[in-house]
């Protein structure tokens, strides 16, 4: 498959730093090697190369973990407004070759659906991302919620990234191998339960009663909660829980992309589940090289249609580009 005009290939989780923002992080979460520091900062020269020579037509661009999850909140709004307006003037300088997606104050729950609504009317983004915990509390707390019904409200996604764990979860389960194994907190495993962990108490919360409307959009190939579901939904369904489909609610309201994990096995299950329709292609630039995302997908013995809507139809929809 060729890109063109009517099927443009678009990649929706790839990042970006905010120096300003970047700056009010410490300790891992805001250091990373020299070369991808450069990446992260780009907005123009690099980013829209490796686009070129990859066949990427656009990114939705996104700030990188942990976002607007871990600011003072007496700074958050303001600051993540500066942020976003930024992002957009990057967009305005190449619109046919990124979107964006807000980065929010979730810390200030209202003002956070404030600016999620603001991003969304007056500098026309595609939606928000939100990375792991917000100071230690889950997405799914009653408090958060005005952020969900004005994602429902404006018909844009919410999509939920990882973020480093809880600082007690990284002392119990993987700071025995941290040293060595420095991804296992993030990428290899500890990013994966709590993303995961945060899609299922969302379910679990009553949001999506709540909120017919809301789509959230998971990456990772959906943090591995395709491959779990019936054993999810099964279990859920045992005497003595309350009534909830799992299975049917993960389906009707989440998204899925390629992003980190170009796993044939992973996507054909994941299509099974889901359907062709659900899924969106993705790289996690610049964490993850563009190259082995798009050959990967040139390949797949899948029908065109379903290529074509994964490469960027779906996005296209979804996100109304």
């Amino acid at each position: 498959m060729v890109s063109s005009k009517a099927n443009p290939v678009i990649a929706l989780e790839e990042h970006y730093w905010d120096a300003e923002l970047v700056a009010q992080l410490s300790g891992a979460e805001g250091t990373r090697s020299k070369d991808l520091l450069a990446k992260l900062h780009d907005l123009s020269e690099i980013r829209l190369r490796e686009m070129d020579e990859a066949g990427i037509d656009i990114q939705v661009l996104s700030h990188g973990a942990p976002s607007g999850q871990k600011l003072p909140p007496d700074i958050a709004a303001d600051l993540t407004r500066r942020v976003n307006d930024r992002l957009a003037e990057a967009i305005a300088r190449h619109p046919t070759r990124f979107a964006g997606f807000a980065a929010l104050p979730t810390v200030v729950p209202d003002a956070a659906a404030d600016e999620l609504e603001r991003c969304v009317r007056d500098l026309k983004f595609k939606g928000a991302m939100i990375h792991g915990l917000t100071n230690g509390k889950f997405i799914d707390e009653k408090q958060f919620w005005p952020i969900f019904e004005r994602a429902a409200a404006l018909n844009v996604p919410i999509y939920l990234h990882p973020s480093f764990p809880h600082p007690q979860v990284m002392e119990a389960y993987y700071n025995d191998y941290a040293k060595d194994f420095p991804m296992v907190i993030r990428a290899a495993w500890g990013y994966t339960v709590e993303a995961a962990t945060q899609a299922i108490r969302l379910i679990l919360s009553g949001v999506f009663q709540a909120h017919p409307k809301l789509q959230i959009v998971l990456g990772h190939m959906g943090e591995t909660l395709p491959f779990a579901l019936w054993r999810i939904n099964q279990a859920l369904a045992r005497p003595g829980h309350q009534t909830l489909n799992f299975r049917q609610t993960f389906c009707d309201h989440f998204h899925v992309t390629t992003s980190g994990n170009f796993s044939t096995p992973a996507l054909v299950c994941t299509m099974m589940e889901l359907g062709a329709d659900r899924i969106m292609f993705s790289v996690d630039w610049p964490f993850v090289a563009n190259p082995p995302a798009m050959e990967w997908m040139r390949t797949l013995q899948i029908s065109e249609t379903d290529k074509q809507k994964i490469f960027g139809g779906n996005a296209r929809n979804l996100l109304r580009l």
